[in-house]
């Protein structure tokens, strides 16, 4: 019973991203321009990036769909050519944006592809693990450089940085943990019905 809800049969039709040849490449390359523009809409909108979290949709599904090397390459990529494109994240919180959705792209693919478990489980567990890794990364650069910083601006301590990011993403966590699970289940079954063809 427990292995029916945590486990999921290996996925034959992942499409495990391996970077040895275009395709690779090139999905890597959608992933991280969706995840510039669509965060850039939101912000044309005057919708908070770090309340709603669009960056973070599309390197999840990243490595819940093509592995943990695209979750972390996408991961790492996005917020340095946003921050390019856009000067969005800001500079000050700019590495730990970079660490923490390394670690949600590269925690999701393992959790999914090494360990089967399925979706829902992976998900939760990128970002339990996304926002443990983002704790770490303010407080190594709060003990280096000596301050602290949220989306919010400069802030007392590090925990109030970690404390104000939370509070303030919950609507986009919420929104994740809904829809992710049901865009990975489409992409799959779209998948699984081409393979038959």
């Amino acid at each position: 019973m427990l292995n029916r809800i945590a486990f999921s049969k290996p996925q034959l039709f992942l499409m495990a991203l391996k970077y040895n040849d275009i395709r690779s490449y090139i999905l890597t390359v959608v992933f991280v321009m969706l995840a510039v523009f669509v965060p850039w809409v939101f912000h044309q909108f005057h919708l908070a990036g770090p309340t709603f979290l669009p960056m973070h949709i599309f390197v999840l599904i990243a490595g819940l769909l093509f592995s943990w090397r695209a979750g972390l390459i996408v991961g790492l990529l996005t917020p340095l050519v946003s921050h390019f494109i856009s000067g969005m994240p800001v500079l000050e919180v700019l590495p730990q944006i970079i660490i923490e959705l390394s670690a949600y792209g590269f925690i999701a693919g393992i959790l999914r592809q090494k360990y089967n478990l399925r979706t829902i489980w992976s998900l939760l567990g990128a970002v339990v693990g996304g926002r443990i890794a983002l704790l770490l990364a303010i407080l190594v650069i709060y003990f280096i450089a000596g301050e602290s910083y949220s989306p919010l601006g400069l802030e007392a301590n590090p925990f109030a940085s970690f404390w104000s990011v939370i509070k303030q993403g919950w609507p986009g966590i919420l929104t994740q943990l809904i829809s992710i699970p049901i865009i990975v289940w489409l992409v799959e079954k779209l998948a699984a019905e081409r393979a038959k063809k």
